[in-house]
């Protein structure tokens, strides 16, 4: 089955790109939007895709960390900078689909370290022991003997 179309899914969720921008600016009212977009245009004149895009980023924003600030806040809590005030002022000059993939980047990076080092300080299993082969092998001309051996034998009879 073949993905719907932006302008599909704009239809099926909000009606039409009207109510999108509504339900987009009442998102970002409360402080979780830089205005970037041009002042004549507005947001209108943006892409549906980017619209859902940034719609679904806006959502799950909100309800994790309901404003800007608390996003800033929890990506600086990660990287152990909460009192750097200068990351802090670079950190606010983003936009919050910047912050956010920055917030989740740096969870996976610091998740995937925990585990190498649960990996690291687990005790290591012995490997098991392979069977014991000699020491020397046999030299070639006996081994050539060894497999016409049977077959000498086999005429003679």
């Amino acid at each position: 089955m073949a993905a719907k179309s932006p302008l599909v899914l704009v239809k099926e969720k909000f009606g039409d790109k009207e109510k999108l921008v509504e339900a987009l600016e009442k998102l970002t009212a409360n402080g979780l939007w830089i205005a970037r977009t041009n002042k004549e245009k507005g947001l209108a004149r943006v892409s549906n895709s980017k619209l859902l895009r940034l719609h679904a980023l806006f959502t799950e924003v909100k309800e994790k960390f309901e404003t800007r600030e608390k996003l800033i806040d929890a990506l600086l809590a990660l990287e152990s900078h909460s009192k750097d005030q200068g990351l802090r002022q670079k950190y606010e000059a983003w936009p919050v689909p910047r912050l956010y993939d920055a917030y989740k980047s740096t969870a996976k990076r610091l998740s995937a370290a925990k585990a190498a080092a649960e990996r690291a300080a687990a005790p290591k299993k012995a490997p098991a022991p392979k069977a014991a082969k000699s020491a020397t092998p046999a030299p070639a001309k006996a081994r050539a003997t060894a497999k016409k051996a049977p077959a000498a034998k086999a005429k003679g009879k």
